[in-house]
Protein backbone atom coordinates (compact mmCIF):
# COMPACT_ATOMS: atom_id res chain seq x y z
CA UNK A 1 0.00 0.00 0.00
CA UNK A 2 3.01 2.56 1.11
CA UNK A 3 4.62 1.21 -2.27
CA UNK A 4 1.14 1.98 -4.40
CA UNK A 5 1.46 5.59 -2.67
CA UNK A 6 4.59 6.72 -2.74
CA UNK A 7 4.91 5.89 -6.69
CA UNK A 8 1.85 7.91 -7.16
CA UNK A 9 3.41 10.77 -5.45
CA UNK A 10 6.46 10.33 -7.20
CA UNK A 11 4.70 10.74 -10.65
CA UNK A 12 2.69 13.59 -9.50
CA UNK A 13 6.09 15.22 -8.49
CA UNK A 14 7.24 14.78 -11.83
CA UNK A 15 3.84 16.04 -13.69
CA UNK A 16 4.07 19.19 -11.93
CA UNK A 17 7.84 19.82 -12.37
CA UNK A 18 6.87 19.15 -15.87
CA UNK A 19 4.05 21.94 -16.16
CA UNK A 20 6.36 24.00 -14.32
CA UNK A 21 8.70 23.89 -16.72
CA UNK A 22 6.27 24.40 -19.67
CA UNK A 23 4.76 27.74 -17.89
CA UNK A 24 8.46 29.04 -17.88
CA UNK A 25 9.08 28.47 -21.38
CA UNK A 26 11.89 26.33 -21.20
CA UNK A 27 14.05 25.64 -23.93
CA UNK A 28 11.59 25.87 -26.32
CA UNK A 29 10.59 28.88 -25.72
CA UNK A 30 13.72 30.80 -24.27
CA UNK A 31 13.36 34.56 -22.39
CA UNK A 32 14.19 37.08 -25.09
CA UNK A 33 15.40 40.61 -23.63
CA UNK A 34 13.48 43.53 -25.15
CA UNK A 35 16.25 46.60 -26.94
CA UNK A 36 16.10 49.60 -25.18
CA UNK A 37 13.34 52.28 -27.12
CA UNK A 38 15.03 53.99 -29.86
CA UNK A 39 12.46 56.02 -30.70
CA UNK A 40 11.66 59.92 -29.48
CA UNK A 41 12.08 60.34 -26.02
CA UNK A 42 8.72 61.40 -23.73
CA UNK A 43 9.20 65.38 -23.17
CA UNK A 44 8.59 64.91 -19.64
CA UNK A 45 8.12 68.23 -16.74
CA UNK A 46 10.76 68.30 -14.72
CA UNK A 47 9.30 67.70 -11.25
CA UNK A 48 8.23 70.98 -8.69
CA UNK A 49 11.26 71.56 -6.37
CA UNK A 50 10.07 70.28 -2.52
CA UNK A 51 9.45 73.64 -0.45
CA UNK A 52 12.30 74.32 1.86
CA UNK A 53 10.86 75.98 4.44
CA UNK A 54 11.28 73.84 7.57
CA UNK A 55 7.71 73.10 9.60
CA UNK A 56 9.18 74.77 12.65
CA UNK A 57 11.54 76.99 13.76
CA UNK A 58 12.07 76.99 17.66
CA UNK A 59 9.10 76.44 19.07
CA UNK A 60 6.93 78.36 17.06
CA UNK A 61 5.59 77.16 13.57
CA UNK A 62 6.18 78.90 9.97
CA UNK A 63 3.15 79.49 8.17
CA UNK A 64 4.23 76.87 6.15
CA UNK A 65 4.10 74.41 8.74
CA UNK A 66 1.17 75.67 10.04
CA UNK A 67 -1.29 75.33 7.09
CA UNK A 68 0.48 72.51 5.80
CA UNK A 69 -0.63 70.26 8.79
CA UNK A 70 -4.14 72.04 8.57
CA UNK A 71 -4.70 70.49 5.35
CA UNK A 72 -3.06 67.37 6.57
CA UNK A 73 -5.17 64.19 7.75
CA UNK A 74 -1.73 62.78 9.81
CA UNK A 75 -1.06 66.20 11.81
CA UNK A 76 -4.20 68.24 11.41
CA UNK A 77 -4.79 67.60 15.84
CA UNK A 78 -1.24 69.05 16.09
CA UNK A 79 -2.44 72.64 14.91
CA UNK A 80 -6.03 72.64 16.28
CA UNK A 81 -6.47 70.76 19.43
CA UNK A 82 -4.57 73.31 21.05
CA UNK A 83 -2.92 76.86 21.15
CA UNK A 84 -0.30 77.23 18.52
CA UNK A 85 2.84 79.98 18.01
CA UNK A 86 3.27 80.86 14.62
CA UNK A 87 6.22 83.20 13.45
CA UNK A 88 6.02 85.62 10.14
CA UNK A 89 5.67 88.69 8.81
CA UNK A 90 2.99 91.19 8.78
CA UNK A 91 2.44 91.48 4.80
CA UNK A 92 -1.26 92.91 5.23
CA UNK A 93 -3.68 94.95 7.70
CA UNK A 94 -7.27 95.94 7.26
CA UNK A 95 -6.20 98.91 9.59
CA UNK A 96 -5.87 101.44 6.72
CA UNK A 97 -9.17 100.06 5.18
CA UNK A 98 -11.46 100.67 8.05
CA UNK A 99 -14.47 103.13 6.77
CA UNK A 100 -14.83 106.32 8.50
CA UNK A 101 -17.41 105.40 9.62
CA UNK A 102 -16.47 102.67 12.01
CA UNK A 103 -13.44 105.14 13.50
CA UNK A 104 -14.37 106.69 16.84
CA UNK A 105 -13.92 105.86 20.47
CA UNK A 106 -15.81 103.22 22.40
CA UNK A 107 -19.39 103.68 23.66
CA UNK A 108 -20.72 105.11 20.44
CA UNK A 109 -22.65 103.33 18.15
CA UNK A 110 -21.69 103.07 14.10
CA UNK A 111 -23.92 104.29 11.78
CA UNK A 112 -26.72 102.74 10.36
CA UNK A 113 -25.35 100.94 7.00
CA UNK A 114 -22.11 100.73 8.33
CA UNK A 115 -20.81 97.51 7.75
CA UNK A 116 -17.05 97.24 8.80
CA UNK A 117 -14.59 94.06 8.45
CA UNK A 118 -13.55 92.30 12.11
CA UNK A 119 -10.19 93.92 12.82
CA UNK A 120 -7.51 91.46 10.93
CA UNK A 121 -3.65 91.01 9.92
CA UNK A 122 -2.51 88.44 7.95
CA UNK A 123 1.33 87.39 8.17
CA UNK A 124 3.52 85.03 5.49
CA UNK A 125 6.69 83.69 5.67
CA UNK A 126 7.99 86.07 3.06
CA UNK A 127 8.49 89.54 3.84
CA UNK A 128 5.95 91.46 1.49
CA UNK A 129 4.68 88.64 0.00
CA UNK A 130 0.88 89.30 0.44
CA UNK A 131 0.05 86.84 -2.74
CA UNK A 132 1.69 83.68 -0.98
CA UNK A 133 0.46 81.22 1.46
CA UNK A 134 -0.77 83.23 4.52
CA UNK A 135 -2.75 83.50 7.69
CA UNK A 136 -5.24 85.85 9.14
CA UNK A 137 -5.01 86.64 13.00
CA UNK A 138 -8.02 88.18 14.54
CA UNK A 139 -9.32 88.14 18.05
CA UNK A 140 -7.20 91.35 19.16
CA UNK A 141 -9.74 93.50 18.79
CA UNK A 142 -13.34 93.04 17.83
CA UNK A 143 -14.05 96.51 15.99
CA UNK A 144 -12.33 99.32 14.95
CA UNK A 145 -13.38 101.73 17.74
CA UNK A 146 -11.09 99.48 20.14
CA UNK A 147 -8.10 100.26 18.10
CA UNK A 148 -9.24 103.65 18.12
CA UNK A 149 -8.69 103.90 21.89
CA UNK A 150 -5.59 101.91 21.23
CA UNK A 151 -4.39 104.36 19.40
CA UNK A 152 -4.93 107.56 21.47
CA UNK A 153 -3.60 105.65 24.51
CA UNK A 154 -0.44 104.15 22.96
CA UNK A 155 0.36 107.63 21.14
CA UNK A 156 1.39 108.93 24.55
CA UNK A 157 3.98 105.68 25.15
CA UNK A 158 7.92 106.86 24.36
CA UNK A 159 9.81 104.99 22.20
CA UNK A 160 11.33 101.98 23.38
CA UNK A 161 8.73 101.56 26.42
CA UNK A 162 6.25 99.75 26.53
CA UNK A 163 2.17 100.43 28.11
CA UNK A 164 1.56 99.99 31.73
CA UNK A 165 -0.75 97.89 33.10
CA UNK A 166 -2.79 101.41 33.54
CA UNK A 167 -1.86 102.38 29.92
CA UNK A 168 -2.41 99.20 28.26
CA UNK A 169 -6.06 98.89 26.42
CA UNK A 170 -8.47 95.82 27.11
CA UNK A 171 -10.92 94.80 24.83
CA UNK A 172 -13.27 93.96 27.74
CA UNK A 173 -15.49 91.69 25.22
CA UNK A 174 -12.98 89.49 23.84
CA UNK A 175 -10.68 89.81 27.44
CA UNK A 176 -7.45 90.26 25.35
CA UNK A 177 -4.89 93.03 25.56
CA UNK A 178 -4.49 95.30 22.65
CA UNK A 179 -1.07 94.21 21.08
CA UNK A 180 1.44 96.75 21.36
CA UNK A 181 2.49 98.33 19.10
CA UNK A 182 -0.53 98.00 16.72
CA UNK A 183 -0.23 95.39 14.10
CA UNK A 184 1.26 97.36 10.79
CA UNK A 185 2.76 96.17 7.30
CA UNK A 186 6.24 94.80 8.29
CA UNK A 187 6.70 93.81 11.39
CA UNK A 188 8.14 90.14 12.27
CA UNK A 189 6.02 88.96 14.91
CA UNK A 190 5.09 85.97 17.02
CA UNK A 191 1.69 85.06 17.41
CA UNK A 192 0.02 82.81 19.94
CA UNK A 193 -3.31 81.63 19.71
CA UNK A 194 -5.99 79.21 18.41
CA UNK A 195 -5.78 78.50 15.52
CA UNK A 196 -8.30 76.56 12.79
CA UNK A 197 -10.38 77.18 9.11
CA UNK A 198 -12.61 79.39 11.24
CA UNK A 199 -13.15 81.48 14.08
CA UNK A 200 -15.87 83.67 15.42
CA UNK A 201 -15.26 86.85 16.75
CA UNK A 202 -18.00 88.16 18.83
CA UNK A 203 -21.26 87.37 16.43
CA UNK A 204 -19.07 87.50 13.69
CA UNK A 205 -17.56 84.24 11.70
CA UNK A 206 -14.43 84.83 9.75
CA UNK A 207 -13.76 81.52 7.35
CA UNK A 208 -10.23 81.51 5.44
CA UNK A 209 -10.18 77.31 4.37
CA UNK A 210 -6.68 78.06 2.27
CA UNK A 211 -4.67 79.61 5.11
CA UNK A 212 -7.03 79.34 8.33
CA UNK A 213 -7.75 81.81 11.13
CA UNK A 214 -5.61 82.27 14.16
CA UNK A 215 -7.92 83.78 17.33
CA UNK A 216 -4.77 85.95 18.88
CA UNK A 217 -3.83 85.66 22.69
CA UNK A 218 -0.87 86.88 22.96
CA UNK A 219 1.74 89.02 20.16
CA UNK A 220 5.57 89.60 20.35
CA UNK A 221 6.76 91.82 17.85
CA UNK A 222 10.33 90.34 16.95
CA UNK A 223 11.23 93.23 14.41
CA UNK A 224 9.18 96.60 14.13
CA UNK A 225 7.29 98.20 11.03
CA UNK A 226 8.83 100.88 9.05
CA UNK A 227 5.61 102.74 10.18
CA UNK A 228 2.87 102.63 12.63
CA UNK A 229 -0.07 101.23 12.56
CA UNK A 230 -2.68 104.20 11.01
CA UNK A 231 -6.06 104.57 9.72
CA UNK A 232 -6.77 106.03 6.45
CA UNK A 233 -7.92 109.42 8.24
CA UNK A 234 -5.91 110.75 11.00
CA UNK A 235 -7.29 110.60 14.04
CA UNK A 236 -6.87 114.09 16.53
Amino acid sequence: MHTFASRALRTLGIASLALAAFGCGGEENPYKAAPAWSGKQANLPSPPPLPSTPIKQGDAYTVYGAVHHLRSLTHVKEVVANPISITGYIVDSNIPRAPDCAVHKTGKKDPDGCTPEVPSFWISDDKGNAKGPKIRIVGWARNFAVIFDAMKAYKKIKPGEKPTEKEAVTDDMLNVTVPFPLPSVGAKVKVTGAYNVAKTVVSDMVSEPSGGVMSLQTMDTLEPAPELAKFAKPIP
